[in-house]
């Protein structure tokens, strides 16, 4: 473990530099945003992060994500922030001051890996007294450590944070995977690993997790002594539900009544079988099932999460293994999440799109109700007119979505609960249970 010392603190200096070697006149918006330092600003009381913005086929920019939730890229014309001479400002002439952090760049090791991590800790006027998360990933196969605002948005909140790089991704060893119980194992070490770097300096520990981390991070949570657990979007269902429900989910945007959903449920159950096998049992049923169900207009259109690839793939393709571009990466079909929060008494707060095409909620939202009957300590928020990934959107009236903003409330609500400094309202949200302590 050592100290990282950088000329800019923060999440890295804009990326062009290391691409090109230097910032030209054929990007002047490059040329000037470089000079602004990546990372956390604070302007009255609004605080934002700077991160490099990197998409394949794009070239590197830089991004911005407000914790009310707004986000934009500084060289858009419609952006609300600018870089001048090193100096961030808004178009209202709010200047932006940059804060500073302590970041250390770290190697841990599990399961034979060696995986990268960061430690990021603001400053606070009492030392010792503030949370430690540890920042769990979802299924991207993109590093975490630099490419990722969230741990900022954290810290910029009075969070320490410790992320690091998927196995198989960034700087970490070993190969990408998504088996669940591999990934806890990584994120359980993570979380001694980043105790033992912070220990004097946080008053309480635990794991936000987002997306699949939803499933990876209760998991850690039964492997170490964690304070805490908070799940952004996530689903309290098994992969293969996932898949089932976000087909019924297309099939009621699409206009599709109760009989033909309870006819999709065959060809779920069917294809959910083939992918929990990894393609050994049940291609014979859904042979059958697709010629029972042939002239159905809603079979030549679901997608869910395999569904419409196992659909679309041959028999002789099936028998081989083959469906289209998809890839099993070693997911665990037949999670049991309920068994795994049934097993934590450690506060929990899910966070939920109302909206969300990826991971429909609707059953997830139930099972933590029920969970919360049988007294799990769990808070459920729903933010409405959101989709996966806490976004807004403008719906258009052939369904299609064009996405806006973060919800507004999202990230102050995530460090609240992490803090135990609760105090709604947040943004839309409706939040039931009264468990956070």
């Amino acid at each position: 473990m050592k100290m990282i010392v950088r000329c800019v603190t923060g999440l890295a200096l804009f990326v062009a530099i290391a691409v090109t070697g230097a910032c030209s006149r054929q990007d002047v918006s490059a040329e000037t945003q470089a000079i602004c330092e990546m990372g956390i600003y604070r302007g009255g009381e609004q605080s934002v992060v700077l991160y490099p913005r990197i998409r394949e086929g794009v070239p590197p920019q830089v991004g911005y994500t407000f914790v009310d939730g707004r986000r934009g890229i500084l060289d858009d014309p419609k952006s609300e922030l600018f870089c001048k001479l090193g100096n961030l400002q808004a178009s209202d002439a709010v200047r932006f001051n940059h804060v500073a952090l302590t970041e250390q760049d770290t190697k841990f090791e599990n399961d034979g890996l060696v995986l990268a991590g960061r430690l990021i800790t603001p400053a606070v006027s009492r030392p010792g007294i503030r949370p430690l998360a540890i920042f769990v990933h979802g299924s991207e196969s993109t590093p975490t450590i630099g490419r990722s605002a969230y741990p900022y948005l954290l810290a910029a909140q009075g969070v320490t944070v410790f992320a690091f790089d998927k196995r198989g991704t960034g700087k970490s060893s070993g190969e990408y995977s998504q088996n669940f119980a591999a990934l806890a194992g990584d994120a359980a070490a993570a979380f001694k690993h980043a105790a033992q770097m912070a220990e004097g300096q946080f008053d309480r520990a635990g794991y936000f997790g987002g997306s699949q981390g939803g499933w990876v991070a209760p998991l850690a949570a039964t492997q170490t002594n964690a304070d805490f657990l908070v799940v952004g979007f996530g689903l309290v269902l098994a992969p293969v539900e996932e898949d089932a429900e976000q087909v019924y989910d297309e099939m009621r945007r699409a206009g599709y009544g109760a009989s033909d959903i309870d006819k999709a449920r065959e060809v779920t159950t069917a294809t959910g079988r083939i992918v929990a096998s990894h393609f050994s049992d049940g291609i014979t049923e859904l042979m059958a099932v697709k010629l029972r169900h042939a002239d159905e207009p809603w079979l030549q259109t679901i997608e869910g999460e395999f569904t419409g690839s196992i659909l679309r793939a041959s028999e002789a393709d099936l028998r081989a293994g083959i469906a289209g571009d998809f890839e099993d990466s070693n997911v665990m079909w037949r999670h049991d999440p309920v068994a795994v929060l049934q097993s934590l008494d450690i506060p929990q707060l899910w966070v939920i799109a109302a909206n969300d095409t990826v991971a429909p909620g609707d059953l997830t939202q139930s099972r933590l109700r029920a969970l919360q009957a049988e007294g799990s300590p769990i808070v459920l928020a729903v933010f409405p007119e959101t989709d996966h990934g806490m976004i807004e959107f403008i719906e258009g009236p052939d369904g299609s979505r064009t996405y806006t903003r973060f919800t507004d409330g999202y990230f102050r609500l995530i460090a609240d609960m992490m803090k135990q400094t609760v105090s709604p309202p947040y943004g839309r949200a409706d939040i039931e249970g009264t468990s956070i302590r």
